[in-house]
């Protein structure tokens, strides 16, 4: 169990990280922050480029949590607050990628959820540390319930979005 464990941490981890070093930098063929802060706009949040470096800062800090496995349920959290944005307000469109439907947050959200419910295992830096007994159910259940609740207060904060004249 332990080395699936480690599998999907790192792959979820360092796709996430990825996906937000594209927003931020430009790597691996992205839109850097100010590609990625005129999407925002349009999308309604201003100011766009706080908005972009924040959704972009926490998939990389995310992403890097979960991969090393650190700090319990928080990455988790943080990459659900962060998914329900996207799910909301860019992935509306049906469930598949192939319509630019929910498919891509989801499988982010619900991987993000599996791995706090079930705890980053024996090859993480909670267990090396001994941070891994800290994380009881209760403080799990918290912790993702703060991160559903970040994403709904970002969503709160997006203004009508802009439209193409």
């Amino acid at each position: 169990m332990d080395q699936g464990l480690l599998l999907a941490r790192l792959v979820l981890g360092l796709l996430m990280a990825a996906h937000g070093s594209q927003k931020l930098f430009g790597w691996f063929g992205g839109y850097g922050l100010t590609g990625t802060s005129g999407f925002f706009e349009s999308l309604g949040f201003r100011p766009a480029r706080l908005f972009a470096a924040a959704a972009a800062a926490g998939e990389i800090a995310s992403g890097l949590l979960v991969a090393v496995g650190l700090f319990g349920p928080i990455g988790p959290a943080l990459m659900l607050s962060i998914m329900i944005v996207a799910a909301v307000t860019v992935h509306w469109h049906g469930v598949f990628a192939t319509s630019n439907g929910v498919e891509l947050p989801l499988l982010y959200a619900t991987g993000a959820v599996a791995i706090a419910l079930t705890g980053y295992g024996r090859f993480s830096l909670d267990a090396l540390s001994g941070l891994g007994s800290v994380w009881t159910p209760l403080i799990v259940a918290a912790v993702l319930a703060a991160g559903i609740a970040g994403g709904i207060i970002n969503l709160s904060l997006r203004r009508t979005p802009v439209t193409a004249q």
